[in-house]
């Protein structure tokens, strides 16, 4: 196994492409790696129950994977990418747990509560709740940026995460965990993503205030904030010197892969995380959050 974590995976610059959104995995180059050949569960999560929002694909479907052969069973919410989800689903099944896809629009809050019904309904329990979907398109410009773009990232992002845990914390037993997808560009924004970025600076601050409002409850709510990930995403809202220089700016000197990510996100669902709660968990590939 490859070990040098500059060399570990395909450095820049990668081919031009580009996809529209909210982009897909089969059109990427290089695939993404899910961890599918690599990660090893350890029962870690053993027949628990986890909503993933964004499953179907990058880091979703990582962690999807992960928590899967750590033994959790597992919802996989997704906007419309109906393949990429039936492809995340096959890996849960695989690994020998169950696997929900519920398709929809997490910006409606009916959806949100009837998501947190279907899991109840599906696996009697909820036990960890992953907030990862996300909406980021790229403006060079603020006057680009239009009200109903701000509004939809919003909604996606927060308001989305909002809804969810507030359906959810009721339902969730003392040692249940909530998993939000904050970023670097909470600390470091990207001016061409300020829609994306001012989002994620408030999802590390909801997480934090959320932590200390249910900490009584037993119920711990902490981030990951990924830097630079190869995933859909990127080739379907970035332009294409961007796609092909993505990653160069860290200090490894290439982007992450999903699978680098999934770790942390099962470290942060685990009982070996117990006395962490309104914690924000840097993957970066070296680039500092101040």
């Amino acid at each position: 196994m490859e070990r040098d974590p500059t060399t570990k995976y395909p450095r820049p610059p990668m081919p031009e492409q580009q996809q529209e959104m909210p982009g897909y995995t089969d059109k990427m180059n290089p695939k993404p790696d899910h961890g599918e050949d690599s990660y090893k569960g350890s029962g870690r999560l053993k027949d628990c129950a986890a909503i993933i929002t964004g499953g179907d694909s990058g880091i979703g479907r990582a962690v999807a994977i992960a928590f899967a052969r750590e033994g959790a069973d597992v919802l996989i919410s997704y906007y419309n990418e109906d393949k990429d989800a039936e492809e995340t689903a096959r890996w849960v099944e695989e690994a020998g747990r169950k696997a929900i896809v519920v398709a929809g629009d997490i910006q409606d809050e009916a959806h949100c509560r009837s998501m947190i019904d279907r899991a109840m309904e599906e696996f009697g329990r909820l036990d960890i709740l992953v907030n990862n979907a996300a909406h980021q398109a790229s403006f060079e410009s603020i006057e680009d940026i239009s009200a109903e773009e701000w509004d939809v990232t919003f909604r996606t992002n927060v308001y989305s995460m909002f809804y969810l845990c507030k359906a959810a914390i009721p339902r969730m037993r003392p040692g249940s965990t909530i998993i939000n997808t904050s970023s670097i560009n909470a600390t470091d924004p990207s001016p061409s993503l300020l829609a994306y970025a001012t989002t994620k600076g408030a999802i590390a601050n909801f997480t934090a205030g959320l932590a200390g409002l249910v900490a009584g409850k037993g119920i711990r709510v902490n981030a990951v904030a990924p830097g630079p990930i190869w995933t859909p995403l990127i080739p379907s809202t970035m332009p294409m010197e961007k796609v092909k220089n993505f990653g160069q700016n860290t200090p490894i000197g290439r982007a992450g892969q999903p699978a680098e990510l999934a770790p942390a996100y099962v470290l942060l669902a685990s009982q070996e995380s117990s006395y962490m709660t309104g914690a924000l968990i840097e993957v970066t590939g070296g680039r500092p959050m101040i």
